[in-house]
């Protein structure tokens, strides 16, 4: 059972009806009953097969807004690499040392950046830090040269997010904070459609995104009319 706040939340949607963006996001601030401040997701339903290597979805997005929250940035460096890594503001750096902390259980950060000549060592990680979406892989832009580290820090820091496929064909990533202006979680959500409509693969055929909901933390999904929103990334 649901509780009382949920209830009465849903009642002010409308089930059968597709928002545009504005009046879904406007619906969700409405509706938000949590005593915290709920992270706004979107999830998309593809018009793709994820069983097919050729329909591959995956990507990253810059949101202008950020996600509303402090972001721990690991970088797997060593010489002038950890250095350059520190100075541009990563909040831990190390090569050896921290594999092994992470193999000891330790997971206090929220995305993991690497040098080439470390994936070596870091390929030890990947049952660890692959199923909870944190291994650093050359196709999302995390596995960087060290000139290029200050860069990927910095859009890190601001609100780089990754987006992939799961195995039922849909994608699910944040787009901000409740207690954003409607304006930046607008334009959050308008950066995320425009690089996930650029990451199209090849191979897909048919209707390429099929549905659109928003949803925050505690609340139920708000469907997306399809044509005003693809329009965002348009503009």
């Amino acid at each position: 059972m649901r509780g009382k706040k949920y209830q009465e939340a849903v009642k002010l949607q409308d089930r059968t009806k597709a928002y545009p963006p504005e009046e879904a996001v406007a619906l969700a601030k409405q509706m938000a009953h949590a005593g915290f401040d709920e992270t706004v997701e979107l999830h998309l339903r593809m018009g793709v097969d994820p069983r097919n290597a050729s329909q591959q979805v995956r990507g990253v997005a810059l949101l202008p807004h950020g996600l509303g929250k402090k972001v721990r940035v690991l970088v797997f460096a060593q010489g002038e690499a950890e250095k350059i890594a520190t100075e541009a503001g990563a909040d831990i750096v190390g090569g050896d040392d921290l594999v092994k902390k992470i193999e000891a259980g330790w997971l206090e950060f929220d995305t993991t950046i690497a040098t080439p000549d470390m994936m070596a060592k870091v390929g030890r990680l990947g049952k660890i830090l692959g199923r909870r979406g944190l291994m650093p892989n050359p196709k999302s832009g995390t596995v960087v040269p060290a000139e290029d580290l200050p860069r990927v820090i910095g859009d890190a820091c601001k609100g780089r997010v990754e987006f992939k496929l799961d195995r039922t064909a849909i994608i699910h990533v944040p787009l901000g904070k409740i207690s954003f202006d409607s304006d930046k979680l607008l334009a959050n959500l308008a950066a995320l459609m425009e690089a996930v409509v650029k990451a199209k693969p090849s191979g897909a055929k048919g209707q390429y995104i099929k549905s659109a909901y928003i949803a925050t933390t505690m609340g139920c999904g708000i469907e997306l009319d399809l044509r005003p929103t693809l329009a965002l990334a348009a503009a």
